[in-house]
Parts: C-alpha cells; structure tokens; sequence
C-alpha cells in the first residue's frame, strides 16, 4: 500500500513517516501544499494524509482541487483544529476522515486501516471487473473464469489497472509500481507487457485503451 503524508512540521513528518514504514506501507511526503497537490496528481496511492495548515496551499484547498478532478483517493486531514465547524468543513470539501493533534499512534493506525478497507473489495481474494476477476491468492487472472495463465509481472500489471481502473496511468507511473524506480529494466517494457496482457486477455483486450503520449487507461466503455 502505498501512502503519501503532505506535513510542513517536520519531526512530526519524520515520525508518520516512521510510524507508517513500520507497519510495512510504502511513504513518500511532500512538506507544502503546491507540491503535495503535484505528487497527488501524478502518482497513484492509496491513501492521502494531509495537515491542513500548509505553505502555500492549505490541506483543505488540496482536498477541494483534487475532488474537482475525480480523484477518489481516501483522505484523512490531520489537524490542531477541534472545533466541529472545523471538522466539518474538511469533511465538505470531500475528506473522508479527520484526526486531531495530538494523536495516539493506535489510532492513527487504525483510522488508517479502514480508510484503505474501503478502497479494497468486499472479498479480498477476488477483484472482479466485467468478465474479468483476478484471484490473489492464486496470484492469477480469469476471464469468464477461464484461467489467463499470467506471468508475476503480466498479473502486477492486471491488478494495478485493475485497481485503478477508469483513471488515466502514464508509464511512468505504472513503471514505477510494478517494476520499481530502482530496476534497471527500461520503461519501453511497460508497452511490451501491455501487448503481452491484451493477447491473454483476448476478446477483452479493448479494456486495456491507449491514451496516446501519456499511457493507459483500463475501460470498458
């Protein structure tokens, strides 16, 4: 799972970050809001976590711009502000939870935890999408429920669309969560595995849809 923390109070950053890495989720930060509301355009997480007093843009603002856009990804604000108007202006402009500093590391955590169980379908195992399923405990694809026989990365591949299906992906974003920043694999392989999944996936290898000069959206209509 991968979180991005946007907090301009920086042993608090260095702690979430802490914090979050020891339960095994993959952080990158930002410590102002222009830049925060960059990486929350171009990169996909699954979970947002704001301050909403920021340099430059404040957390709620990031929150309004990135709603107006269709991004859906859960957003928890944190906050010195209690006040319920506070709390529910954030909620308003389209966070989907608030936490108040100070905080306990437990609940933090579990506010965490549930937030991404929402984004997560009801049966874990199986991600279903039209005829398409994909089953993690076999680590791999069906179509109709006929296997597709896929290799580790052609099923990485299948369930990063998959879970990000009907939003836009550039290379380099499907890149950087399937082989990493740090392969020394070439970003070309990310059109070759493209062309490997469209033959398995067969008569639904229109889902997987072009968007020229950017990347790849996974769409049925």
């Amino acid at each position: 799972m991968k979180i991005l923390v946007v907090e301009d109070d920086q042993p608090l950053l260095k702690t979430l970050i802490s914090i979050l890495k020891e339960e095994f989720y993959e952080v990158e930060f930002a410590i102002d809001g222009d830049n925060g509301l960059f990486l929350a355009e171009r990169n996909i997480y699954d979970l947002l976590i704001f301050d909403i007093m920021l340099p430059h843009k404040s957390g709620l603002l990031i929150v309004k711009e990135l709603r107006s856009k269709e991004i859906h990804t859960p957003i928890l604000l944190l906050t010195a502000k209690d006040s319920v108007q506070d709390r529910v202006n954030g909620l308003d402009v389209g966070a989907d939870d608030y936490l108040v500093k100070p905080f306990a590391v437990e609940e933090l955590l579990a506010r965490v935890r549930a937030l991404l169980r929402r984004n997560r379908p009801v049966d874990e195992d199986e991600l279903r999408y039209g005829p398409i399923s994909l089953r993690s405990s076999e680590h791999e694809g069906f179509v109709d429920g006929k296997p597709l026989k896929l290799t580790i990365k052609e099923y990485e591949l299948l369930e990063y669309l998959l879970y990000n299906r009907e939003q836009i992906l550039t290379r380099e974003q499907i890149f950087d969560r399937v082989w990493g920043l740090d392969s020394e694999a070439a970003i070309s392989m990310v059109d070759v595995y493209v062309h490997f999944l469209r033959k398995k996936l067969s008569q639904c290898a229109e889902y997987v849809r072009t968007i020229r000069g950017v990347g790849y959206v996974f769409r049925r209509e």
